[in-house]
């Protein structure tokens, strides 16, 4: 049954998409947010959205609750348009959908031609910050998480190749291996650590243990890489600002455990910023 509910998903996307290319970025964006707005909460079980957000802001009223998950959902619908339209962003100008805070730290990169770790978490259209990274010259690989949906998950490899970043990882294992071998060539990564991972360590995450990923903690503690946090946020429509910090600082004697916390701790603080720009209907903490 669930090849040919992937397969009906398919067939609706495919048509948004063709439909999209003809309305516009604007229109397209207008209209994928109503449509998500309304219909986004059929595809997501509310019951986990309710509880996440509970957990970081347990004083939050029904009103502001309901008013949160609504616009949680228009964002999605207008990052949902807006991949129709990555060639678009790709072949932008400097500035022209993303404006860049720490140019300048990009540079130093790029002149250092030492790769780095770039590490950030789903904040709104978080496949621009790995895409504006690579416009910039780096040179960058991103590991990915394959979409359950294999025939969807076709476009998004196509998508993410052509318009995103070139170099992409497959999650688990065999994604890891192949990170060491190009971080060891000189090739720069961009990782999402805000997800549960199966075989992660248990790390406090707005005040409740959660399965994180140890990996960038391990580029430290193997090459002594250093850790550049991204964020990006959406400003108005379809612009965006993303901040480039200044790498973060561990202590030699300092373990996995403890960096991958204080990792953790940086995604809480960008989270707060702009709350309804994160990926809510993640089952972050489940163990």
């Amino acid at each position: 049954m669930k090849i040919i509910k992937y397969f009906l998903e398919f067939i609706f996307f495919s048509i948004l998409f063709f439909f999209f290319r003809l309305l516009g970025l604007r229109f397209s964006s207008i209209l994928s947010s109503f449509l998500f707005g309304a219909l986004g909460p059929l595809f997501r079980k509310k019951k986990i959205i309710i509880q996440n957000i509970k957990l970081v802001f347990p004083n939050i009223s029904e009103v502001d609750l309901n008013k949160f998950i609504n616009s949680m959902w228009k964002n999605y619908g207008k990052i949902f348009a807006e991949y129709v339209y990555l060639k678009k962003f790709r072949s932008s100008r400097a500035g022209s959908y993303v404006e860049i805070d720490g140019v300048d730290i990009l540079e130093e990169i790029k002149k250092s031609e030492k790769p780095v770790i770039f590490i950030s978490g789903h904040f709104n259209n978080f496949e621009l910050m790995a895409m504006e990274i690579e416009k910039s010259g780096i040179n960058l690989a991103a590991i990915y998480r394959p979409l359950n949906n294999i025939f969807l998950n076709k476009i998004m490899v196509y998508l993410r190749k052509n318009y995103i970043c070139k170099n992409q990882l497959v999650k688990g294992i065999s994604g890891v291996r192949d990170s060491f071998k190009l971080f060891k060539e000189g090739v720069s990564l961009a990782l999402m650590i805000d997800q549960r991972l199966t075989e992660g360590i248990k790390v406090d995450f707005f005040g409740k243990n959660a399965a994180t990923t140890t990996l960038p903690a391990q580029f430290v503690k193997k090459f002594n890489a250093e850790i550049i946090p991204v964020h990006i946020f959406r400003d108005k429509n379809f612009k965006f600002k993303m901040k480039i910090n200044r790498p973060l600082n561990f202590d030699e004697n300092e373990n996995l455990e403890s960096i991958t916390s204080k990792l953790n701790k940086w995604i809480e603080k960008e989270i707060v910023k702009h709350p309804e720009q994160w990926i809510w209907s993640h089952n972050r903490w489940k163990i």
